[in-house]
C-alpha cells in the first residue's frame, strides 16, 4: 500500500495541532479514534492510516492533528507529520487515475498534483467520511 505524501486543500484546514489526549466514543468506526477538547470545543478525530487501510504506526512527537471543516463540522485528521504548505497550480493537477475499484477513486482522491519531480495525492476531504459516519459524528459532538 502507498504510504506517500498526501495533500489537503488549505481552504478546509482550520488548525494544525500536536497530538492530544483522545477520549474514545463507543459505537464509532475503527478509524474514528474518539474526540478531543480543542479550546472548549469537542472535535472528533480520525486516524487517516486506519481509514486508508495502512499499517498501524505508533504516534510520536511528529504525529499531529489537522483540523478540517467539513459541512460546518470540525474533524481532526491524525497524520504522521505535516511537511509544508505548498502551492499546486490548477495546470499541474491531473485527474485521478482509473483504479480497478472506481469507488476508491471517487471516495478519496480528487487529483494528482505535480510538484517538480514529485507527485502528491490530493485528497477530497469531503469524501473521507461516509455520510452515515458524518451523521454519527454530528450526533456525538
Amino acid at each position: 500500500r502507498y504510504e506517500g505524501v498526501y495533500g489537503i486543500p488549505i481552504l478546509y484546514v482550520t488548525d494544525i495541532i500536536e497530538m492530544q489526549k483522545i477520549t474514545e466514543v463507543p459505537d464509532m468506526p475503527e478509524y474514528i479514534k474518539g474526540v478531543i477538547n480543542l479550546r472548549g470545543r469537542i472535535v472528533p478525530v480520525m486516524d487517516l492510516r486506519t481509514r486508508f487501510g495502512l499499517d498501524k504506526r505508533e504516534y510520536d512527537d511528529r504525529t499531529c492533528v489537522i483540523i478540517v471543516n467539513i459541512e460546518n463540522t470540525s474533524i481532526g485528521l491524525i497524520v504522521d507529520t505535516v511537511a509544508e504548505v505548498q502551492d499546486i497550480y490548477e495546470k499541474d493537477i491531473e485527474p485521478p487515475p482509473s483504479f480497478k475499484s472506481e469507488r476508491v477513486r471517487k471516495q478519496y482522491i480528487s487529483g494528482l498534483g505535480k510538484v517538480g519531480s514529485e507527485v502528491k495525492i490530493l485528497l477530497d476531504v469531503s469524501k473521507i467520511l461516509f455520510k452515515e459516519d458524518m451523521e454519527k459524528i454530528k450526533s456525538s459532538a
